[in-house]
């Protein structure tokens, strides 16, 4: 299938082909439900989602170290080291020394993606190395622009649209905002044992919840209906964020719209198993049951079959001189 999706990207250089792979292997193994959705993507594009998707999770991941394997110095330097190596390669073309980084110029390049995007994205990482938590939904909100909003915006190029690209942007950055919102929800209890609370504090203050409150709920396991109360507001939130992107993806490329869809669908479920499970986030992780992530799948299939019947449909047609019949469809 990789080689399927490089071929058709026409991606041919070997280097840069194994780049590409690796981005799929960390799309595959952390961003399941992203992944699955991705691959109702027509064959092309999925290259370049994956670049996208595997250079965010790179520097995710040094920002995080699960294991706790260096300093935050250490990580630091290697955020600083990874954002030359991108300024590098995006400024060049030719790529940077980590695979990740030469798939994502690769795919910059090739979809003329904003470098300020990648900028944005970096200067937020760098902040959850020394910010731990936001008063306000505003600063919230500042810090998502840079770690959510532009991954929505940085796809709008190579999804394609059916209406000026600056038409659909706001709808692409709230729907990037509403999977990290969701995001912070079902992970309230892991982020708060890596020190950071991503909920605003006023949110939480307006209805008697403060970190030590969650820290206690968390380390005892016992719940308290305040913070309970918080989640559920911070569950409208979320949906708000939602409510705002789902005008966008009848904006999109008819061939995308599936995946894109089946994305909003499994990530928004996660908001009805964290209600399901009754909020209790802080003590156990909130997942989309199987079969819901099939049957997810499964109407995704069959939306991208009908897309593409429309779009064979569409397609001019040899006239009685054998040249081809200008086609008035929108472009793709």
């Amino acid at each position: 299938m990789t080689r399927r999706e490089l071929d058709a990207a026409g991606i041919t250089d070997p280097s840069l082909r194994a780049a590409y792979t690796q981005c799929r292997r960390l799309n595959a193994r952390h961003g399941k439900t992203y992944f699955l959705a991705t691959r109702l993507l027509p064959v092309e594009h999925r290259a370049a989602v994956h670049a996208l998707y595997g250079f965010a999770r790179w520097a995710d991941d040094i920002v995080d170290d699960f294991h706790r394997r260096r300093t935050p110095g250490e990580r630091d330097q290697l955020l600083r080291r990874l954002e030359r190596d991108l300024a590098h390669g995006l400024l060049t073309g030719s790529g940077g020394h980590e695979p990740v980084v030469r798939a994502l110029a690769d795919t910059a390049d090739r979809y003329d993606i904003d470098p300020m995007l990648f900028a944005d994205f970096m200067a937020s990482m760098r902040s959850d190395l020394s910010v731990t938590d936001y008063p306000t939904y505003a600063d919230l909100r500042s810090y998502m622009h840079g770690s959510a909003a532009v991954i929505g915006l940085q796809m709008l190029p190579v999804l394609g649209t059916v209406v000026p690209r600056e038409e659909a942007a706001p709808h692409a950055a709230a729907l990037g905002v509403a999977f990290q919102l969701t995001n912070f929800l079902r992970d309230v209890g892991e982020d708060l044992d890596r020190g950071r609370v991503y909920l605003p504090a006023d949110l939480l203050a307006s209805h008697g919840v403060d970190r030590p409150l969650l820290e206690w709920s968390r380390r005892t396991g016992r719940r308290d209906a305040r913070i309970r109360a918080a989640l559920v507001a911070a569950e409208a939130m979320a949906r708000d964020a939602y409510r705002q992107a789902e005008p966008g993806i009848g904006m999109l490329d008819p061939r995308v719209r599936p995946c894109i869809r089946t994305a909003y669908t499994l990530y928004s479920g996660i908001l009805d198993a964290i209600a399901h499970h009754d909020y209790t986030v802080l003590h156990h992780r909130a997942v989309v049951s199987r079969g819901r992530r099939t049957a997810a799948t499964a109407a995704g299939a069959v939306q991208v079959v009908g897309a593409r019947l429309r779009a064979r449909a569409t397609r001019p047609a040899p006239s009685a001189t054998g040249r081809t019949l200008e086609w008035k469809g929108p472009v793709r």
